[in-house]
Formats: C-alpha cells, sequence, structure tokens
C-alpha cells in the first residue's frame, strides 16, 4: 500500500520539534508498503502543499499526525482544532484514501476528537504496532479490526473504541530513525535534535497527558542504543549543535539517566544537551554526571510556590524540593529554568502571589510562567468562559511585574517569548533551548 504520513504540526515557538513519533512508526511500517513523509512545518502554504503532494502520491492511507491541543503559549486552542479540521477536509477533496488520526495531541482525548474531527480511524497511544496491524485489517478488507489496540472510529454517529493492547510497545525494538526524511530546515535554522531514552511516567501529577499517551510503566532504552543513536543521528546531520532529550522526565529513574550519562561520558560525547527534569530523586551525583555528560540545562516541572498547591497537584515534593534542586544545579554549573503554572484548578489569587514570591526567592536562571489553561476548554465553550476572567487577572499580575524580573518568560503576554526575540538571539549564534541565553547580552529590536 502507499501510505503518506503527514506531520501536521506547525508549532515554531521557540523552535521547530523534529517529529520523532511520525519517524518512529513510519520506521515500523513492513517494506512492502511505500512510506512517504509530508512535513507541513516549514511551508508557507500548508494546505496547498499538503494536496499538490497528495494529487502525485496518490495514497490508499493518508495518516495524520496531531502533536498539539494547544500551541506553545496556551492562547490557541480554537485554533489548532480548526486547523487539523481543515487537514482532514483538504486531504478528503483531493483524496477518498481513508484517514486515520494520532499522535499524542489526539491521544489526549482520542473519543471527543474522533467525534469532533471525524477520521475514518485514530490510534491513541503508540502507534509502532497498531498501525501496521491496521494496514493489515484494511487489507484484509476490514477484517482483524478488532484486533487493533485503541483504536477509534465512528460508527453510526458514536464513537466505538477497542481496547489498549495488553502489553506497550517494546522500546528494545524500536526501529531505526530514518532522519534523512526530515525537512533540512529543522537543522539548518534551529540546529537543535532530539533523542527520546525511554517512556512511560510513573508520577501522578495531576493535569499531566504523558501517562495517558505512554503509560504509567517506565520503559527505558538501553543506554548504548540511545548513545548509538545520538552519534548516528550527528553522521546525519552534522550540523546539529544542541542535543534536546525529550523524555517526560529524564532524571527519573536515576539509574538510567545516570547511566545514560555514564555512557555519554565513556564515549567522549562532545555536543551540549538539555533535558527536562524533576525536583524527586535528584542528587549532587546526578547533576555532577550530567554536567561531565555534556548536560546544560534542565527544565524543571516545578509548577506552583505553594506547598497546598503541589498537594492538590499530586507532584509528589514540596517547595523545599524544589530549593534544592535550584542549590545542586547552580553549585554544579547547569542552568536550570523552572516552568511555574499558575491558576490551575482550586488556585486562588492569593495562592498566585505566593508562587511568584516564591520565585522571586528561589532566582532561577530563567522561570518560565505559564497560565493554566483546560485542554477540554477547547471542546467545552462554557468552561472557557468561566475560567477566562480569572486567567486575565493573574496575567494583569504579571504584567505589572514584567519590568522588575527580565529573566522571566510569560508565553500568553510574549514576555521573552517573541519570534524576533529568538531570531536575535539565534544571530548572535546561540543555539539550544532559547531560555538559556536571556541571560546574554542581545542586540536591541532592530
Amino acid at each position: 500500500m502507499r501510505i503518506a504520513f503527514v506531520s501536521a504540526n506547525r508549532e515554531k515557538l521557540p523552535d521547530a520539534v523534529i517529529p520523532l513519533g511520525v519517524l518512529s512508526v513510519v520506521g515500523s511500517i513492513p517494506k512492502h508498503h511505500k512510506t512517504t513523509l509530508i512535513d507541513l512545518c516549514f511551508e508557507r502554504y500548508p494546505i496547498r502543499a499538503l494536496q499538490d503532494s497528495l494529487r502525485k502520491l496518490e495514497p490508499e492511507v493518508v495518516a495524520v499526525g496531531m502533536r498539539n491541543i494547544q500551541n506553545a503559549d496556551y492562547t490557541g486552542i480554537d485554533d489548532q482544532l480548526s486547523y487539523y479540521a481543515q487537514i482532514i477536509s483538504s486531504v478528503r477533496e483531493v483524496s477518498s484514501a481513508p484517514i486515520v488520526l494520532g499522535g499524542s495531541g489526539f491521544s489526549v482525548m482520542p473519543r471527543e476528537l474522533t467525534k469532533r474531527l471525524k477520521p475514518d480511524y485514530g490510534i491513541s497511544g503508540e502507534g509502532e504496532e497498531a498501525f501496521p496491524l491496521l494496514l493489515e485489517a484494511l487489507e484484509a478488507g476490514g477484517k482483524g479490526l478488532d484486533k487493533v489496540g485503541n483504536l477509534h472510529r465512528l460508527v453510526d454517529g458514536e464513537v466505538e473504541s477497542n481496547p489498549p493492547p495488553p502489553n506497550f510497545f517494546n522500546l528494545q525494538n524500536m526501529p531505526r530513525l530514518d532522519r534523512t526524511l526530515l525537512d533540512p530546515r529543522y537543522y539548518e535554522r534551529y540546529g537543535i535534535e532530539s533523542i527520546q531514552t525511554k517512556r512511560g511516567c510513573p508520577l501522578q501529577c495531576a493535569y499531566c497527558t504523558y501517562p495517558i499517551i505512554e503509560g504509567r510503566s517506565g520503559r527505558a532504552r538501553d543506554p548504548v542504543s540511545v548513545v548509538d543513536e545520538m552519534f548516528e543521528a550527528l553522521e546525519v546531520h552534522p550540523e546539529v549543535h544542541h542535543f534536546f532529550v525529550v523524555d517526560s522526565v529524564f532524571n527519573l529513574p536515576r539509574t538510567h539517566a545516570k547511566d545514560v550519562c555514564r555512557e555519554l561520558i565513556a564515549r567522549h560525547w562532545q555536543l551540549p544537551w538539555s533535558c527536562y527534569a524533576n525536583p524527586l530523586g535528584f542528587d549532587t551525583e546526578m547533576a555532577e554526571l550530567a554536567k561531565a555528560a555534556g548536560c546544560t540545562g534542565m527544565e524543571i516541572g516545578s509548577d506552583s510556590g505553594c506547598d497546598h498547591v503541589l498537594k492538590n497537584l499530586r507532584k509528589g515534593f514540596t517547595t523545599d524540593h524544589i530549593l534544592r534542586m535550584h542549590e545542586i544545579c547552580e553549585s554544579t554549573g547547569i542552568k536550570d529554568c523552572h516552568t511555574f503554572i499558575l491558576g490551575t484548578q482550586g488556585e486562588t489569587l492569593d495562592d498566585v502571589d505566593r508562587s511568584v514570591e516564591f520565585i522571586v526567592s528561589l532566582d532561577p536562571f530563567a522561570a518560565i510562567i505559564m497560565v493554566w489553561v483546560d485542554d477540554y476548554e477547547a471542546l467545552d465553550p462554557a468552561l472557557r468562559r468561566q475560567r477566562i476572567s480569572f486567567r486575565r487577572q493573574i496575567e494583569k499580575r504579571l504584567f505589572e511585574l514584567k519590568d522588575e524580573f527580565p529573566y522571566w518568560v510569560i508565553p500568553s503576554l510574549g514576555i521573552n517569548f517573541s519570534r524576533g526575540l529568538f531570531r536575535r538571539i539565534r544571530r548572535q549564534g546561540f543555539h539550544g533551548p532559547l531560555w538559556e541565553h536571556l541571560r546574554a547580552p542581545l542586540p536591541s529590536p532592530e
């Protein structure tokens, strides 16, 4: 069968993100199929580019990857869903091939999005095993659809969903990713490569979608295989300047993270890298190993400066843990960027003020401050109306502080979060997560 994979994500703030998930599913397709990747990230006219490609390819299946429901500044939920609806309708205009929707964004609310966007099929969670099974069923005229784990489809206007597979994908069987398929602009413009060392997150954070997408059982890749892939990626794209570890939390479990660092050290890895990290289980040895292995920065989901809010969010740590992690990073020479999410369910303006005071006292290298938006607001206008007033109050307070704290990033207000700023940082020759360079002297805006 001829299969067109569509990487539909167009988010480029602060950086365009390499579609690792799509590449992994492409690499899992049996060789007798013909696969083509259509990446819309850099297309000026994405719908036209998509339709032109489909007319030439005449695919028998169109697989659309949906990375996000929200954009990076938490302001564009409606736009995102409207965009994916347009993608699906534009495919139908030029092709009668069945449309399969998947990806991390779809996996957050697969039944609701199946009903809203009406693909022929949807696959939530991991696709490396489910998608080949779906292809087998389609080749058999629909026989075997019941064996495809986490398959969703509309039947007489209602969503039918298959149960999940009995086991998660074995990461030791992860296919070799063909990075030659990627648009060279990921590397020419951003110079950042991505790597995944494990899947699954055992944490219980109230709002987090990672366990929905990857499960709660941590599944680690062999550290040798991880570092092999990093070196192989550099051979394909030697212009890469920085790696980012996309694990939901790199430092958990500690043994695996430390083993990856030791493997990088043993093989004399030279390129800088950064990762997501968590105050739980973070210790000086972890920081020292990461630093010796080339780590330059960690993005830490601290979320709140109030212990009772952290408890409500089921974070599993307290503000003392956050303070300790900052001290370890600072003493080790690793830049720490703490992400806070203000206005979550049950928070008050007093809680917001206390969190702001905590961020001031913490004084991390950088802080990213988000104002909470529930994913389900995309499907529930009443919920969105209910919460928008509170968000505006929070944003007003943050705006009043913008000049006092120049190293805070507030995406929804465009503070230290704009195309112009990011272009200036890159023109100065800086690479990697752009928050790492906020304290560097930069030229004034043109």
